[in-house]
């Protein structure tokens, strides 16, 4: 049972100003704790009118309340101030109160007192539609990633198949990256116009046709595979703009970072489980079907995301009166649809640019190991076809973990009082340095499993960045979130192709010492920029 205490206030307070004031404090309360128990300043001052209709009666039946014009009042004839009596009062019969024994008002008992009918629909625990956006966004970003790493297994056969070598190797896994690198700005400005809904449907059924004619395109010939590689790129290439957009609408701040780090954690849930399954499906049938497959169920997820889903709780007639409500006033206001977007501003911005070069020196090192990782497991520890799907899954699951509790951690700190800025700056340190630090001592690990163990633990710790940069667009910038994921996004996929073709040309002369020696240089100039640059302040109205 819930109960507010009126006698734990200040003495001047007149008691209608204090049952505000309490009701207030137990909103504020709520929300720090994601409770999401809205009771507005309405309600507040509903409360207030029950106290004044209810003050003649309460006086008459416990003689103790006593209605005064001055909070001055003068010594009552016990020797004690008036309003000591009145506390005194209140905590004597808070225990009657609380059992609905009693008529005082000196704790007001919610599941008896009739006023407990101005918060008992929101209070009570049950599913709110944001939740079914955020669940539908973790699957198709768990897609996303398990149409992307797919190729990562199966070019293992495929590229005995066709007779490729390293540079050609290279060629093929960053050939996505040239259609990922082209929507990224514009799938934030389309998810502004069109709809978070519309463009993120749009990306999934985009890249799963593709996928699935992926096959088709590699029998035709490397040129005709590169453009199918490509065209996924593009349809992938929405979906990180489209989802901020569409949670910048749907999920409160306070609950920015679990929320983020969950959707993102489909993309390491997707690595699971596209790195575990295609190696099975490759021996138990032939390497096309990874494609067919995981391309069929994408579009079947784009009927359940036509069938559920909405850009904003407004457009949604399955949301509540009481959660559109609540995340009116707990979201930041986003840019309406169709506004212009003022480029020259958001570019003149010293922690936007500290946004950009910080993913550019991330995505670096991720899609490296995003690409590359089963085919180290292959030529460096020999592990075979199925070994090494196996053991590329291991450092993804760390990932799915760490993310959440990095989001966690994050989220925890803000409602402590901690700065945004700090835990920003704290968050993406962790996601900088831990990678760099395991990816120094492969070079120096002999054990395939030592080997393993450095890529678990330099990949779960880069998953903290998913409370670090990638919340940060919201921090600085609400109304164009979307758009600045794009922006920074964009230098992420430049990394990724330059990075990913790199990595071949790299091998071809070198050794992967040179791989992840290049890739830690960028972490540490990341950590560089990201703590003298960045902010977790709003920066733009």
């Amino acid at each position: 049972m819930m109960r507010i205490l009126v006698g734990q206030l200040p003495h001047h307070v007149h008691l209608q100003q204090r049952t505000t004031l309490c009701c207030e404090s137990y909103y504020i309360r709520s929300c720090r704790n994601s409770a999401h128990i809205r009771t507005s300043l309405c309600g507040s001052l509903r409360i207030g009118k029950e106290i004044s209709r209810s003050r003649s009666t309460c006086g008459s039946q416990s003689g103790q309340i006593q209605h005064r014009k001055s909070p001055h009042a003068a010594p009552s004839s016990s020797g004690r101030p008036d309003a000591e009596v009145q506390r005194s009062s209140l905590d004597d019969t808070s225990e009657a109160s609380t059992s609905g024994k009693s008529d005082g008002i000196g704790a007001i008992a919610l599941d008896s007192n009739p006023v407990s009918q101005v918060v008992e629909v929101v209070s009570a625990s049950k599913w709110r539609r944001r939740f079914s956006i955020v669940g539908l966004c973790f699957v198709a970003f768990m897609l996303c990633n398990m149409d992307r790493v797919n190729m990562s297994i199966a070019i293992l056969p495929m590229s005995k198949q066709f007779s490729w070598d390293n540079a050609t190797i290279g060629l093929v896994q960053s050939s996505f990256f040239w259609g990922y690198l082209t929507t990224q700005v514009a799938g934030g400005v389309w998810a502004d116009k069109y709809g978070g809904k519309t463009v993120l449907g749009f990306g999934v059924i985009w890249w799963s046709i593709a996928t699935a004619l992926t096959p088709l395109a590699a029998s035709l010939g490397l040129p005709a595979l590169l453009f199918a590689r490509a065209c996924m790129g593009v349809g992938e290439g929405v979906a990180m703009p489209a989802m901020n957009n569409l949670l910048s609408r749907w999920v409160p701040v306070q609950e920015r970072s679990r929320s983020l780090a969950l959707v993102y954690s489909g993309m390491y849930t997707g690595s699971v489980l596209g790195l575990a399954a295609a190696p099975h499906l490759i021996e138990w049938l032939t390497w096309p079907s990874v494609f067919h497959i995981f391309g069929s169920i994408g579009v079947l997820w784009f009927f359940l995301w036509e069938w559920q889903a909405a850009s904003s709780p407004e457009e949604d007639s399955r949301c509540s009166a009481e959660e559109k409500e609540l995340l009116a006033s707990t979201t930041s206001t986003s840019r309406p649809r169709g506004e212009p977007i003022p480029w020259k501003l958001l570019l003149s911005k010293a922690p936007v640019w500290a946004l950009i070069v910080s993913h550019f020196c991330h995505n670096w090192g991720t899609f490296i190991l995003l690409t590359w990782m089963p085919m180290y497991y292959n030529q460096v520890l020999g592990f075979d076809l199925l070994k090494s799907g196996i053991f590329s899954v291991l450092p993804w699951i760390t990932m799915a973990v760490f993310a959440n509790v990095g989001g966690w951690l994050a989220d925890t700190m803000v409602s402590r009082g901690v700065s945004v800025t700090i835990v920003r700056k704290v968050m993406q340190t962790i996601g900088f340095m831990g990678p760099a630090i395991f990816l120094t001592r492969l070079g120096s690990v002999t054990t395939p499993m030592g080997a393993v163990a450095c890529m678990m633990a330099s990949q779960g710790l880069d998953s903290f960045s998913q409370s670090g940069l990638y919340s940060n667009h919201q921090d600085i910038g609400p109304r164009y979130s979307g758009v600045l994921l794009g922006m920074s996004n964009t230098a992420g996929v430049l990394a990724g192709v330059l990075g990913t073709a790199a990595t071949g040309l790299i091998l071809a002369n070198g050794s992967w010492d040179d791989v992840w020696g290049v890739a830690v240089a960028l972490y540490l100039v990341g950590t560089v920029v990201w703590n003298v640059f960045s902010t977790g302040e709003q920066i733009f109205d």
